[in-house]
């Protein structure tokens, strides 16, 4: 397996010189598996529009483009890629877009193919060319095809949001973002007139049980890319509830679930390429990290499992 970081920046494409080195489009992923000539994208941010200008160059008369892509969920900075990802505009491209079941009377195909409408963009879902099928996915264990498995666990965010497991030959990638740690949401002051002791303790309860199924997914990955959105004084200053984890609480999370690399991702849209060099002198280093290889996600980058 190949795996490309074409969007690692989270919340709004952040071009500029200050994030030339780490990059400024939004998520998106590719997994190539070269034997079964198979492609799977985990989400379409403002990196997929390169991701498909480049397949467009690949192209020959005789191969059509084929791909599965899997959203994490459907915020925005998750999907806006897609009008410009080219191949869905010609008649020979087959693709499968995978996303959560939420708890809306939308259906995924609506939610996603809204952006695609006079209103806000230029091409309405019903010209595209390409064959596009929507499946929905809920928690579970799945059978793709080619030798590989899938693995979704939902995550801590404001919308219903999937992390995925690929198992292939033996190796395991993990996403684990958009999310952060569960918490009680019952008070747990006595002198809140709310308290209710039982439901905090069964609150305290609920959130231990899903921070330890969170690690279980993840356990033994051989690569993990997690949220790292903020510093944990940053997440404790007025950013809790907003879905998104600290790299502090992201290593310590990936050793306990012993993954062999840890992939910090998603960086703040304010965080520049000077400032992330800084935290990766800070935050790399063995009496952090432990066994795990921990590294700073990069557009652009390539890991080969």
């Amino acid at each position: 397996m190949n795996l490309k970081f074409w969007g690692v920046r989270g919340g709004i494409p952040t071009p500029g010189p200050q994030t030339v080195k780490f990059g400024g489009n939004t998520s998106c992923l590719e997994l190539e598996f070269r034997e079964t000539q198979r492609r799977i994208i985990i989400d379409a941010g403002s990196g997929i529009r390169q991701l498909g200008n480049r397949l467009m160059q690949n192209k020959t008369d005789k191969n059509c483009i084929s791909a599965d892509l899997f959203l994490t969920h459907t915020h925005l900075d998750h999907i806006l890629g897609l009008p410009f990802f080219a191949p869905i505009y010609l008649p020979d491209t087959d693709l499968r877009i995978y996303g959560p079941v939420t708890c809306e009377e939308e259906p995924l195909e609506f939610v996603i193919g809204a952006q695609l409408s006079y209103r806000y963009f230029p091409v309405r879902q019903a010209e595209l060319a390409a064959n596009i099928e929507y499946l929905n996915l809920q928690e579970g264990h799945f059978d793709l095809g080619d030798g590989i498995k899938l693995v979704t666990k939902y995550l801590n965010h404001p919308l219903l949001c999937l992390g995925y497991r690929f198992e292939y030959r033996g190796k395991s990638i993990c996403t684990a973002y958009d999310t952060e740690p569960f918490y009680n949401v019952f008070s747990t002051d006595t002198n809140d007139p709310s308290y209710d002791e039982a439901m905090a303790k069964e609150g305290e309860l609920a959130a231990q049980i899903e921070n330890s199924r969170i690690e279980d997914f993840i356990r033994d990955a051989n690569i993990l890319i997690y949220d790292a959105q903020y510093l944990q004084d940053e997440y404790e200053t007025g950013r809790a509830g907003w879905g998104h984890a600290s790299i502090e609480y992201a290593i310590e999370t990936a050793r306990r679930s012993q993954a062999e690399t840890l992939i910090l991702f998603h960086h703040d849209p304010m965080r520049t390429d000077s400032e992330i060099d800084e935290l990766s002198d800070r935050f790399c280093q063995p009496k952090h990290t432990a066994d795990t290889q921990v590294l700073f996600a990069r557009e652009g980058m390539v890991i080969d499992i």
